[in-house]
């Protein structure tokens, strides 16, 4: 497991490193990365957040979370490769659940596209898979690839 120097809660300022982290992250074929544009344009929102994990001062990971009345929804959590594996993904997401229980949110919803590996650590903190979406993702060469959507209740 990875001694995390820091897990905050991030701005807009952080954007370009969460960039770095996405591009490493997220393979372009399955189509899961957002923009900057995009990020910062859900971070302008209420109730959504940013939190940053840190390992030996550079940006390991993220998550991005929003809240509407007592849900909430995981829109993205990624961790550079090289990181993974070592509880950084898994901290990050207890995080995610921690702050969303200081919110008031009863149930905890994500998508993740079929087959990503993440979908373990997802079951394994207590989510369950509650449908799929086919053809959601569109990749880079115009492939699709279905989403499952798990919830978890935070009561």
């Amino acid at each position: 497991m990875v001694n995390l120097t820091e897990l905050r809660h991030g701005t807009g300022r952080d954007l370009p490193q969460v960039a770095e982290v996405m591009h490493e992250a997220f393979d372009p074929k399955y189509g899961e990365a957002w923009t900057t544009a995009q990020c910062m344009g859900m971070l302008s929102l209420p109730g959504v957040w940013l939190t940053l994990a840190s390992v030996g001062g550079v940006v390991a990971g993220f998550a991005l979370t929003r809240i509407s009345l007592d849900e909430g929804e995981l829109l993205l959590l990624a961790v550079r490769p090289r990181l993974r594996g070592r509880g950084v993904g898994r901290a990050l997401l207890r995080s995610v659940i921690a702050d969303a229980r200081d919110r008031s949110v009863k149930k905890l919803h994500l998508e993740v596209r079929a087959g990503n590996d993440a979908t373990r650590l997802y079951v394994r903190e207590g989510f369950t898979k509650v449908g799929e979406r086919r053809g959601y993702y569109r990749g880079r060469h115009g492939q699709q690839f279905d989403a499952q959507t798990f919830s978890r209740s935070l009561d």
